[in-house]
């Protein structure tokens, strides 16, 4: 479970130091995300759960005449858009819960995220606000994990770790919205029509370079529902469970790459 709180703390700081490794892991989803997304030209564009703005700055660059506000409840994630960003004039962030903020004279065209909505303690009092404040016919398009079992660097290092199993798959976290059902009554529950859910696949890239291995062994260290559990670790229990790590790790190289299936959902809706 990830709540709103260890975003605006520990996790969302985490995150904005590392956001250079979350986007290159996400680089695959990024591109299939954008493409349904598209032309933003002459239109007001939200982005949920910004984090540290990729998504926003990639909509911002490729549509100068769209207005792009990315709102995130992470101080540090924020700050770190807001750097990244600052070239250009038709993207601003704030730092707000995207379930609850009220825009002054901003209506959505579009609200997407990118993997920023399964935080949501009220999901349905969330998506109702959102749906509220988007213009009419204003379109939903956003991304999120499919069953962990369809994302084996995340299943397969808990099992590795012994981590036990999540006493409620639907609390807010990772995987939150695995199950389609769910995100279906979710939208539909909160007013949104023609909810749709593509299966989308792609590379989640988790180390490069000279010792791919050790790479990604940081990178799940730093971020990853694992990575609390892996840092915890000492002496000679942290060194053993490095062992079958990268021995795991090892299984997933080519060449100076360390990659694994990623599985998620493009969701779309409309108010």
């Amino acid at each position: 479970m990830t709540t709103g709180s260890d975003w605006r703390d520990a996790v969302g700081r985490t995150w904005a130091d590392n956001y250079r490794l979350t986007d290159r892991s996400f680089a695959g989803l990024t591109e299939r995300l954008l493409a349904r997304i598209g032309s933003c030209q002459g239109q007001n564009v939200l982005d949920i759960g910004c984090g540290a703005g990729e998504l926003s700055i990639a909509v911002a660059r490729g549509n100068d005449g769209a207005n792009v506000i990315g709102v995130d409840v992470s101080p540090a994630l924020v700050a770190a858009a807001v750097k990244r960003g600052s070239e250009h004039p038709n993207l601003r962030f704030e730092e707000a819960d995207a379930g609850s903020w009220t825009p002054s004279g901003f209506r959505p065209d579009k609200l997407i995220s990118r993997h920023g909505v399964m935080f949501f303690d009220a999901p349905r009092d969330a998506f109702s606000h959102l749906r509220e404040i988007a213009a009419p016919g204003g379109e939903l398009i956003f991304s999120c994990f499919r069953s962990p079992k369809l994302n084996p660097w995340a299943s397969e290092m808990a099992s590795l770790l012994k981590l036990p199993p999540n006493p409620d798959p639907r609390a807010p976290g990772p995987f939150a919205f695995a199950d389609q059902d769910h995100v279906r009554s979710i939208l539909t529950d909160a007013g949104w029509q023609d909810v749709e859910l593509a299966e989308t696949d792609f590379a989640y890239v988790a180390g490069v370079g000279d010792d791919p291995v050790a790479d990604a062994l940081d990178f799940f260290s730093r971020i990853g529902p694992a990575a609390p559990a892996l840092r915890a670790l000492e002496g000679e229990e942290r060194e053993r469970a490095h062992r079958w790590i990268r021995e795991w790790l090892e299984q997933h190289r080519s060449g100076n790459l360390v990659a694994f299936a990623g599985a998620a959902w493009i969701v779309t809706g409309k108010a």
